[in-house]
């Protein structure tokens, strides 16, 4: 989760690490950042323990 929304902040151009990196100016990574931080929120949420004994 916490990479999706690191590339989306690139792709929203929030920061650029490194300065030089290519990847700021594509805004396909934000759909890809988007995507990626969806899964990441939807494993969290499936992955807790049940509560069933």
């Amino acid at each position: 989760m916490v990479a999706g929304l690191g590339f989306m902040g690139q792709g929203f151009r929030f920061y650029s690490f490194p300065a030089d990196s290519i990847m700021v100016r594509h805004t396909e990574w934000v759909y890809y950042g988007a995507g990626m931080a969806v899964i990441g929120f939807l494993l969290i949420i499936f992955s807790r323990p049940s509560e069933e004994p």
